[in-house]
């Protein structure tokens, strides 16, 4: 009798698309294994007509799909990193971390040429991101920003028919889509910091499932992961999340892991950015050490800032 593994997944083209790209290496390992997809609507798919930052963030995306983990109706879940909290329910760990695609974001221009920095005066821009508006609005207070949450469907649909002049998105998804043909271009790292973990899939699995972590640990990417666990870090330092604009990316330059991040205001007008760099091994700390950086500069006090200017608009 064959065994089957039972793999959960956020229902959107997306993250079933992701979820049956990881599935599909796993196949290549393991042919004598079949393995089924359960697909589960999560809060954050549910509510879409309200921003992010306004509902919180501890789990949106991830909290039933863990709930189903822990109660073993799913043997492991696949995630776009960026979506999951950096402190697990007790019982669950991050069995693998996939290699990255591009972290980096992209905009889509509605007439499919003009640059994002280089759109007319108040032009109309779509972003439910607080870290993406703010670090526009630092290189060009005038433009406009409007929320626009949905899958990525959703999102072109409204660009194609809302009063709006482009969307800026993840590239990652956008490429797993095969949608590059839309992308006007990808936003240099260096104006526009990434989110914690974006680009990268994180495969959750039960602690104690032994079978399940030996499985997926052949898909582990040590380069990305460790870049991924410093930018982890540094965020869980700064206690940040959907409601505050922060921005970190990861990557290795040599045997050098580079580790950039920034915490700003909600209008941009303030933009606090710092580097550090180390090895490998000293993910964890790397992190820890560039959010006190940027602590000493001022960053707890502007997150505090942030969070009270939030909620006096919220």
């Amino acid at each position: 009798m064959r065994k089957v593994v039972t793999v959960g997944s956020r229902d959107s083209e997306l993250a079933l698309t992701q979820t049956r790209y990881i599935i599909g290496r796993l196949q290549k390992h393991f042919p004598e294994i079949d393995f089924i997809i359960k697909q589960i609507k999560t809060e954050g798919d549910k509510i879409l007509d309200v921003a992010l930052a306004k509902i919180g963030d501890k789990g949106l995306f991830v909290k039933e799909i863990e709930t189903a983990l822990l109660s073993k109706e799913i043997d492991f879940a696949v995630h776009s990193i960026k979506d999951v909290p950096t402190a697990l329910p007790t019982g669950l760990k991050i069995g693998a971390i996939t290699e990255r695609e591009d972290a980096r974001d992209c905009y889509i221009a509605k007439d499919g040429k003009t640059a994002l920095l280089a759109t007319p005066q108040e032009a109309i821009i779509g972003t439910s991101s607080l870290r993406r508006s703010a670090q526009l609005l630092h290189h060009r207070p005038d433009l406009r920003i409007v929320p626009v949450r949905g899958n990525l469907n959703t999102r072109f649909r409204k660009l194609a028919e809302q009063e709006m002049d482009g969307l800026i998105l993840a590239y990652a998804g956008v490429h797993r889509l095969g949608w590059t043909a839309k992308i006007t271009e990808i936003l240099p790292a260096d104006k526009f910091l990434p989110a914690v973990g974006q680009g990268a899939l994180g495969i959750e699995t039960r602690e104690e499932d032994d079978f399940t972590n030996q499985l997926v640990a052949v898909l582990d990417h040590p380069p990305t992961a460790a870049a991924v666990v410093a930018e982890r870090a540094f965020l869980r330092r700064l206690e940040g999340g959907c409601q505050v604009p922060i921005g970190a990316h990861g990557r290795f330059e040599g045997e050098e892991l580079v580790l950039d991040g920034m915490v700003a205001s909600l209008s941009g007008s303030m933009i606090l950015r710092d580097q550090c760099r180390g090895s490998a091994a000293d993910a964890v700390t790397l992190g820890k050490e560039l959010a006190a950086a940027l602590i000493g500069r001022g960053a707890a006090e502007l997150l505090i800032q942030v969070r009270q200017e939030f909620e006096a608009n919220g």
